[in-house]
């Protein structure tokens, strides 16, 4: 982005007069999410308060009390001659006070009743009624095999005449699944672990809670990836984390920079998407995997590593996690388990140290107090029967054919105007934009011609105009038309520049 002024401010600053809160709070907690949600990353320089009071439309004096107060928690620093800059690294002074600060945005509204708002856990995403989109690489719904997992339900459920209590069954039942589950993960992903170091959820999204829940406290320092992922940086900042960013290039996060980090302060935690960074799809180097397990040893931090499309792999040699060479006890393994099933049917797991899943399991008990029994029963058999590896190499060839064309296109059409790498696992690739444009007014005009792009997949900085495209929901004839229309919009907007 070649200047402040070019950031388009009202597409994520969204201000309501009209509510009791004041607006200058609003103003706060906006700019808190839009630097969160990654629309305002580190280093970004800010128009002068006179330019951004005629963009929002506000007062002068309302805006200069919103920046001190950003300034004041750390988000924003101004320095004489040169501007004011979203910080890097992230200098929060004191993120406890921050968390005491927010929660006095109470609202009423129309409800009889105050309750606290939060300014971090808004909401990013966006829906379309566009039938042409691109997401982040989410998987294709219809290539799920419904009528196996059907069959399977339905011939649990005839079973279930038993004489034994149902909490009995309940306990059984999930033993198994545990034993069968850690040996599938054993067997794929190069682990070790009995059913003492394995917690199972829901949903990938509650075991990142539980995890970040049981070890972050107020004001504890985390390193995490810039760009990054951001629900994981709103889980994090939710938790009163204090978050510190650290680049990341061809090889993955820069360990050099980390140890840099590590001897200026005590850091508990590094959230990390080692084998599929996201957003830029690059995998974390042989060399600096070991630098990251020897740094975690020698300065005692925690490496959470979070293997959120570990299945979608297009070679016969996976990178195994980190977790799989853990010598020290170190890292705790986060990931997702059944994204080629029906909804409902997917599963989260944790894998750490019995000790410390024995205590997540106080808190899912809250989040998570019952056991699905046909569920765990039907999962069980898939992964006994095979059912679920067939389904795996079915689709991955699937969506191996869908990158290489998604791929020849992008060559083909948009040669000289990107590069890219063709990414070795996942349904998304990143492309980065030779030229400088305003990826908002790249979104409103494929918009226009019927292609969604939303805002979670658009990185812009002074330095970087990125998309993270995903490829996997779409067929052949699907992403002819959303390249199509992509380059047909890119031309658009270069005339009009």
């Amino acid at each position: 982005m070649s200047g402040p002024v070019q950031i388009p401010f009202k597409s994520f600053i969204h201000l309501k007069p009209e509510e009791n809160t004041a607006l200058y709070l609003q103003i706060v907690f906006e700019f808190i999410k839009a630097i969160q949600t990654g629309f305002l990353p580190e280093g970004t320089k800010l128009p002068g308060t006179r330019i951004l009071c005629k963009l929002l439309v506000v007062n002068r004096n309302t805006l200069i009390k919103a920046f001190q107060d950003l300034e004041s928690q750390g988000w924003i620093e101004t320095l004489p001659n040169k501007g004011t800059f979203i910080l890097s690294q992230h200098k929060q002074k004191n993120q406890s006070e921050f968390i005491a600060f927010k929660n006095q945005n109470v609202s009423k509204g129309n409800t009889g009743f105050t309750f606290r708002r939060s300014a971090i856990l808004e909401n990013p995403k966006e829906t379309s009624d566009l039938s042409c989109q691109f997401n982040d690489g989410m998987p294709d719904v219809r290539l799920v095999q419904n009528e196996v997992l059907a069959r399977l339900y339905v011939s649990k459920l005839k079973r279930q005449k038993t004489s034994k209590a149902y909490e009995q069954i309940q306990i059984q039942s999930h033993l198994n699944f545990k034993t069968h589950f850690s040996n599938y993960l054993n067997l794929t992903r190069g682990l070790r672990i009995s059913t003492s170091s394995l917690l199972t959820t829901n949903s990938h999204e509650i075991s990142l809670y539980l995890v970040t829940k049981a070890l972050i406290s107020a004001g504890d320092k985390v390193v995490v990836a810039s760009p990054g992922y951001y629900i994981s940086n709103m889980t994090l900042t939710n938790t009163g984390a204090k978050i510190i960013t650290i680049p990341v290039d061809q090889d993955g996060i820069d360990t050099n920079r980390l140890k840099e980090i590590c001897e200026q302060s005590k850091i508990r935690m590094l959230y990390l998407t080692s084998n599929y960074h996201y957003p830029t799809t690059i995998s974390l180097s042989a060399k600096r995997r070991i630098e990251l397990l020897e740094l975690a040893n020698q300065y005692g931090f925690i490496i959470l590593e979070d293997d959120y499309d570990f299945d979608f792999h297009y070679d016969n040699n996976p990178i195994l996690p980190l977790a799989a060479f853990d010598s020290n006890q170190k890292v705790i393994y986060i990931g997702s388990f059944g994204r080629l099933l029906p909804s409902g049917f997917s599963y989260g797991f944790i894998t750490a140290p019995p000790e410390f899943i024995e205590e997540l399991e106080k808190y899912q008990n809250i989040l998570e107090p019952g056991i699905d029994v046909i569920k765990e029963q039907v999962l069980t058999e898939c992964i006994t029967e095979g059912e679920v590896h067939r389904l795996i190499k079915k689709n991955k060839k699937i969506y191996r054919e869908r990158r290489d064309y998604f791929v020849s296109l992008l060559n083909e059409k948009l040669s000289g105007k990107i590069k890219f790498k063709i990414p070795a696992r996942g349904l998304a690739v990143w492309i980065e934009w030779l030229d400088k444009f305003n990826l908002i007014t790249l979104q409103k005009e494929c918009n226009a011609n019927g292609l969604f792009l939303p805002k979670t997949i658009l990185y812009q900085t002074k330095d970087l105009t990125a998309t993270r495209l995903g490829f996997g929901h779409l067929e052949k004839e699907e992403i002819e038309k959303a390249v199509s229309i992509l380059c047909q919009s890119i031309e658009a907007i270069s005339l009009i520049s």
